[in-house]
């Protein structure tokens, strides 16, 4: 729920704070329905995902490209040189060596 406040904030231009202090329990229902069953709020990260997915699927294996949610980024703590190696290792074997 605090995730989706947050989106809800960046679409309307407000603040988490103005939004818990202006909008009802029924209004905020209605924006999540609103969201859930009809259109989506703006997502960029997610739209450019579906990009570089996309774009990636043909350079993949068959099966293996990357899902959209792979490109949005994630909370987590700071990789090792090593972390990051075989990070760029897993994209190589996706792309087939390439």
């Amino acid at each position: 729920m605090r995730m989706f406040l947050f989106r809800l904030a960046g679409h309307l231009g407000k603040t988490v704070a103005e939004i818990e202090a202006t909008m009802t329990s029924r209004e905020l229902a209605e924006w999540m329905a609103f969201d859930l069953y009809h259109q989506p709020l703006d997502n960029s990260w997610r739209q450019a995902g579906i990009v570089a997915s996309a774009a990636l699927a043909p350079h993949c294996k068959r099966g293996k490209a990357p899902a959209p949610d792979d490109f949005v980024p994630k909370a987590r703590l700071p990789q090792t040189p090593e972390e990051m190696a075989a990070e760029l290792g897993k994209l190589k074997m996706l792309t087939g060596g390439k």
